[in-house]
């Protein structure tokens, strides 16, 4: 029987795709919210999508929380005003991020081509857009198809909305019903039917600065009296500037006036306003 000679090569260390997980970078991931609006039960939604997302990454073990980037109150259809979300795309653009997490396409941008220019610039860095409503992650081979459907489809969504809204003032103006913003409205407020009523302590302030000015003074001595007198602004102000003294000196509605709809938008996109209007009158 013949004797062979076995010679062992021991294993060499690999490095490379076959290091352990815990030596990987961990994927920096940021979660990008939004609500359209300021009232109380789109406030509880926008806190609820901060506190989701902020669990949710920090349960991956392998990802690890880049941010949560949040806009309030701000429209979806156009990006320009909109700092945190610009914010975020800035700290791409710096290699901060490794990917973004958002509810759905309509919470990321209401209009096509804005979702799909932002999309593919950080598809240039690498960096996924995750729509978990949708299940669809950018940088699939299907991704952007999907995507450019539902871009358009929440785009479609947000232009019907405006004109139902539209339409919605337009019949109440044929009604004869008017809505009047009190806030800040110096001299009246609101009754639980929704009619304007007169503040009397108010109302004796507008007619004070009518009076003045009627009698020679300056919008600027006015204001100046105003607050020598200790008499705040409809705002709550202590400060009066000769802005206000003007607007409440051309405000129609102080001699029964109502002179709405001055400006109508018809680009819902880029909300370009022209002027119209619709006059309302019930003599006081």
């Amino acid at each position: 029987m013949t004797t062979r000679n076995v010679t062992v090569i021991p294993a060499r260390k690999r490095i490379g795709n076959s290091a352990k997980a815990e030596e990987l970078p961990k994927l920096r991931v940021a979660a990008y919210c939004r609500v359209s609006t300021d009232s109380e039960e789109q406030a509880t939604s926008y806190e609820a999508q901060i506190e989701h997302y902020t669990n949710y990454i920090k349960s991956n073990p392998e990802w690890e929380l880049a941010g949560i980037f949040a806009d309030e109150g701000i429209t979806g259809t156009n990006t320009k005003k909109r700092e945190e979300f610009n914010r975020m795309i800035e700290e791409c653009m710096q290699g901060k991020i490794d990917m973004i997490i958002t509810k759905s396409i309509s919470r990321f941008a209401r209009n096509t081509l804005d979702c799909l220019k932002y999309i593919r610039q950080l598809k240039e860095k690498n960096i996924p857009v995750y729509f978990e409503k949708e299940n669809i992650n950018t940088l699939d081979t299907k991704g952007e198809i999907l995507l450019t459907i539902m871009a358009s489809l929440a785009q479609q969504e947000s232009q019907s909305l405006s004109q139902n809204v539209k339409l919605g003032i337009q019949y109440r103006y044929q009604q004869g019903k008017i809505h009047i913003n009190h806030n800040r409205f110096l001299g009246y407020t609101k009754d639980k039917d929704g009619n304007l009523v007169i503040v009397p302590e108010e109302a004796e302030i507008v007619k004070r600065i009518y009076r003045e000015y009627l009698e020679g003074s300056s919008m600027l001595q006015i204001a100046r009296g105003l607050e020598a007198d200790g008499i705040l602004t409809g705002a709550g102000n202590h400060r009066w500037h000769t802005s206000t003294i003007n607007k409440i000196l051309r405000n129609e509605k102080y001699i029964g006036d109502a002179l709405l709809q001055k400006t109508y938008t018809v680009d819902f996109y880029r909300r370009k306003g022209y002027p119209i209007m619709v006059l309302f009158r019930n003599t006081m």
